[in-house]
């Protein structure tokens, strides 16, 4: 396994839209197995491989340690509720904003043996679905945010917890 550069915030590979995986490869499984590692380094939640330059439908999540999602051509399926939470990106370090996101999301993707999965999440895990999949189709949260955040904001909201 390799840890990937991880893209930032101006490079026009983000704003890109990525294609459908047609076909399960061993390249594919190794992209995988190296978008977890290179999240788990960055100390990140979710990770999409456009996010590591590949323009690729395919993402990782890991809101629990230990509880590895990956998704191949994720779709959202159903969403329900609202919540309006903070909001970071691996590719937009420094910054935070607060976006309205569903509280409860389902999506459908494929597992790496092809498998087609239907997963459910709210809270954290509902965010970081709707986070990574707008990756893919080139959106970034700061295009959602309601609210950026100043480091003196951040500051008083983390003294808060």
């Amino acid at each position: 396994m390799a840890i990937l550069q991880i893209i930032k915030e101006g490079d026009e590979t983000l704003r890109k839209t990525s294609r459908e995986v047609t076909e399960i490869t061993p390249r594919i499984i190794t992209l995988l197995d190296d978008m977890a590692e290179t999240m788990r380094e960055a100390n990140g939640v979710g990770l999409a491989a456009v996010q590591v330059g590949v323009l690729r439908r395919i993402v990782v999540i890991e809101c629990e340690p230990g509880k590895l999602i990956e998704l191949i051509n994720p779709v959202i399926v159903s969403q329900k509720g609202e919540q309006e939470e903070l909001e970071g990106c691996l590719s937009i370090p420094g910054k935070n904003g607060i976006t309205k996101r569903p509280q409860h999301v389902t999506v459908e993707a494929l597992d790496r043996y092809g498998k087609k999965r239907r997963l459910s999440g709210s809270g954290l895990l509902a965010k970081a679905f709707c986070h990574e999949i707008d990756h893919l189709d080139g959106i970034l949260y700061i295009d959602k945010a309601i609210k950026m955040l100043t480091d003196e904001e951040l500051k008083e909201l983390y003294e808060e917890d």
